[in-house]
């Protein structure tokens, strides 16, 4: 990666947490809670996401049924949720970063222990799906295998016990505030991922707080570097998004000097929740005008405080006029930087235009030229 950072610590083993850390389950979590309280004449509003992240399902539980003033128990609940989250495991995805970090550390024989708060059950039914994670971890422990889950620190002493490496010696990776109050209790080192957006002030407990296992650098707690890095960008397992281009907020051209493509994020939400905010590249297509290269931001652009979460590509090419409502398709190919802030507006505009020469550099290398023809560019209708 382009910014290489101090050893902090030497660590001898990694524990991972699961749901919000290597597994998308928010909105799975959300779409069968919102259909088990309509039976209740109840709408799930999303309130209680953040008080509900990092909790056993028990606790979750009881958090909506008290909220949500449901006229039955909290056993009755969890009894009633969990078929219904059964048949979803199955279609829980990976996050970016989760299957590269797993493989690396398997390769290079990091003792790897998976700790979560869901009951053993719901465990090994989540990773089944996932393919090469069980023969992976060396120890795999659940909330309902210890006296008391996150944020106590129970289940990650017994991980680095059953792991045969002492506490101090453990890396911890947690997407909420109980898992990093439960590793820092156990005496271990901590790094966050924030699962809820906007919300890393309130890791101050961690070690450090990145905001995707993208952007993990191993070789600051001592373990081996990723190599995966081509002159400042990191591959992707491609994806794309596609539709209209929109009128944004009109800052681009305006404030930047830097006309951006906006594109709705209506129909999104599931992808943009998926896919971490920061700097990406690839692709992209005007339906009348041809294939071009493209640099991408998503994300909360902390400098203007964004309230949603936007998806602003920048088409590298001198256009004569605007292209509002003309059908743009994107193949995303790679990764460059995480979503930062900026003290002044020159940085700001000095680091995207950093971000152009990263992509416009990489765009010509072999491995990224080919999805030029992709067939989600050339498609005739999304």
């Amino acid at each position: 990666m382009s910014t290489a950072k101090a050893l902090k610590k030497v660590v001898a083993a990694v524990i991972l947490d699961l749901d919000g850390t290597l597994i998308h389950t928010d909105g799975i979590l959300s779409d069968v809670l919102k259909a088990l309280l309509l039976k209740y004449g109840k709408q799930w509003d999303g309130r209680e996401a953040q008080k509900i992240v990092g909790k056993t399902p028990l606790e979750e539980a009881t958090i909506v049924v008290e909220d949500y003033e449901l006229p039955c128990s909290t056993d009755e609940f969890v009894t009633q949720i969990t078929p219904l989250l059964y048949d979803q495991f199955c279609n829980i995805k990976a996050l970016p970063g989760a299957n590269r970090l797993i493989k690396h550390l398997s390769d290079h024989n990091v003792p790897l222990a998976l700790a979560s708060n869901s009951p053993r059950a719901y465990v090994e039914s989540k990773i089944s799906y996932q393919q090469g994670w069980k023969e992976s971890f060396s120890v795999i422990i659940a909330g309902d295998e210890v006296r008391a889950g996150k944020p106590s620190p129970d289940i990650f002493l017994e991980a680095a016990k059953r792991l045969g490496i002492e506490p101090s010696r453990c890396l911890v990776i947690e997407d909420s505030l109980p898992g990093v109050t439960g590793g820092k209790a156990a005496g271990m080192e901590v790094v966050a991922v924030p699962s809820i957006p906007k919300q890393t002030h309130l890791y101050i407990a961690a070690d450090e707080v990145i905001s995707s296992l993208l952007d993990l650098q191993p070789e600051f707690w001592g373990l081996p570097p990723f190599d995966d890095w081509i002159d400042g960008t990191l591959p992707l397992e491609k994806w794309h998004i596609g539709g209209p281009v929109v009128k944004g907020f009109g800052r681009g051209s305006k404030v930047l000097g830097i006309p951006t493509a906006n594109l709705s994020t209506k129909g999104y939400s599931a992808l943009l929740s998926e896919h971490p905010s920061g700097v990406y590249f690839g692709w992209a297509r005007l339906s009348t005008q041809g294939v071009y290269k493209m640099v991408m931001s998503i994300g909360w652009n902390p400098y203007f405080n964004n309230t949603e979460k936007t998806i602003e590509p920048w088409l590298l090419h001198e256009f004569d006029g605007d292209f509002y409502g003309e059908e743009l398709r994107l193949v995303i190919v790679g990764y460059i930087r995480p979503e930062a802030n900026f003290t002044s507006l020159e940085s700001l505009i000095a680091k995207i235009h950093e971000d152009r020469r990263i992509a416009e550099r990489a765009l010509d290398l072999p491995l990224y030229l080919k999805y030029k023809d992709d067939p989600y560019l050339k498609g005739s209708s999304l």
